[in-house]
């Protein structure tokens, strides 16, 4: 018998003054039961990071031919695909082909990230739309105590400052550019 995906209620407050953005979302999130509470994590700040109204979540690990979060046009074509974690070439390269600008929040220690990236060069360099940022595991580590059925979190982004929390627990990321 298959496991079933473990849905958690957010209710996300998004401040974002790099981009003068202020909103709050309800959002239902699907936890694949392969899928670690810190990447469930990742998927809502990559969440939070491009907040808009018409970016939906995608319908998770278990889907090859969608990202982890999208905007869609109302034509149904690719905005903009957001993947987390370290995704593999072919799947880059298809990203890139499908949407307008690809972004991927990578995550875990440094050194994985530099040598997943350095595997990734020729395709930085052939697509513009591509843009590779990175999250230190230490940080993202701390994410899983605001796990909850039920969420309630607070988001400021201010420069490549992320706070993250809720009434009991705060964590604070710094998002990194890969490429340069």
């Amino acid at each position: 018998m298959a496991l079933k995906a473990t849905v958690f209620k957010l209710q996300l407050n998004v401040s974002d003054l790099n981009r003068h953005h202020y909103q709050d979302y309800a959002l239902t999130v699907a936890r694949h039961p392969s899928e670690t509470d810190e990447r469930m994590m990742v998927r809502i700040v990559a969440f939070a990071l491009n907040a808009a109204d018409n970016l939906s979540f995608g319908r998770g690990l278990s889907t090859d031919d969608e990202p982890d979060l999208w905007q869609q046009t109302l034509t149904g074509d690719i905005s903009h695909w957001i993947d987390v974690g370290q995704p593999s070439e072919d799947r880059i390269r298809k990203a890139c082909s499908r949407a307008q600008a690809v972004t991927v929040y990578a995550y875990g220690t440094d050194k994985v990230q530099h040598s997943w990236k350095d595997g990734l060069a020729t395709l930085s360099s052939r697509f513009d739309r591509l843009h590779l940022r990175g999250l230190n595991s230490v940080d993202t580590a701390d994410l899983v105590k605001l796990v909850n059925p039920t969420m309630q979190l607070q988001c400021t982004l201010d420069g490549a400052d992320i706070w993250l929390g809720d009434t009991t627990h705060q964590c604070q990321l710094a998002l990194r550019d890969l490429q340069e």
